[in-house]
């Protein structure tokens, strides 16, 4: 077969599910999913309750953490053979601190075509509803399982001035709680989303000691995904008045330009790029 008459290579299509309530898929993705080849799945058991509830008949394969680099490999060799794949998790985004990465990459690379089909994603549904600052934030994933490794990560934003925003299992809850007022102090804003769209849907809202309080009185009976919010830190009051002055220290010491210099004085302010430069701007007025 010549590469003229050669079949077209088929799309990965990469879809948003809900993350609780059936009804929060949209009608693209149904369409999708009723027109694709096949379905690869975090969990064909809980993908086919969707399917099921809509009336959904195809073909689904298992494609989860555990097979991810494997099934990454088998997928896209369907794919350069004209197959069309719906990629789904069990709830939310693909690839969004769920598994995805391996095979959107690899269709990448051999030059597929890769469609995102938007949909329901946990951070951002609690961040809406969170009444924390949505101006700046930032989506770190799951905090560490252990203690020590957990509070370093938390450190790492002690003066962030960005909404930090982390999934969390129910059992470690405490824990990372415990360890937030350790860090980042009793005070500091912290909102717990859980169960989202769901019946029990909760959002429990205050400082991080207040927080703490509630699910002390909770032990055992807290379920479902959660995802923990911390509000804005303060950076270090002579950081930002002497942002300006530290940046020209840094171009001058180091020998970069701005824009480089503004990334390591980011990380040395522990908030975000763009806040630095609008502090060093003020700084110049």
């Amino acid at each position: 077969m010549t590469a003229s008459s050669a079949a077209p290579k088929g799309t990965l299509f990469v879809v948003a599910t809900p993350i609780g309530n059936l009804e929060d898929i949209t009608l693209r993705a149904l369409r999708v999913l009723k027109e694709a080849d096949l379905i690869a799945c975090e969990d064909t058991r809980q993908t086919q309750k969707l399917l099921s509830h809509y009336g959904i008949e195809k073909s689904t394969v298992s494609y989860h953490e555990h097979n991810e680099a494997e099934r990454a490999a088998e997928l896209v060799a369907k794919l350069e053979q004209g197959t069309k794949v719906a990629l789904v998790s069990d709830a939310g985004m693909p690839g969004i601190s769920d598994p995805g990465y391996r095979v959107v990459a690899l269709a990448v690379e051999r030059g597929i075509a890769v469609v995102p089909i938007p949909g329901a994603v946990a951070f951002a549904t609690a961040l809406a509803a969170s009444g924390l600052a949505t101006d700046a934030f930032r989506f770190n994933g799951f905090l560490p399982a252990k203690s020590g490794q957990r509070k370093e990560a938390l450190e790492g934003i002690l003066s962030s001035l960005l909404t930090e925003i982390f999934y969390e299992a129910p059992h470690r809850l405490i824990d990372s709680l415990r360890d937030i007022v350790a860090v980042l102090g009793a005070e500091r804003p912290v909102v717990a989303a859980r169960e989202l769209t769901k019946i029990h849907e909760e959002f429990v809202r205050g400082s991080a000691g207040e927080v703490l309080r509630v699910f002390e009185e909770r032990v055992g009976e807290v379920k479902g995904e959660i995802v923990l919010l911390i509000g804005k830190g303060s950076a270090p009051v002579a950081a930002k008045v002497n942002a300006r002055e530290r940046l020209d220290a840094i171009m001058r010491e180091q020998n970069l330009d701005e824009k480089a210099a503004l990334k390591v004085l980011a990380r040395e302010m522990g908030v975000s790029k763009s806040e630095v430069y609008r502090e060093v701007q003020r700084g110049r007025r």
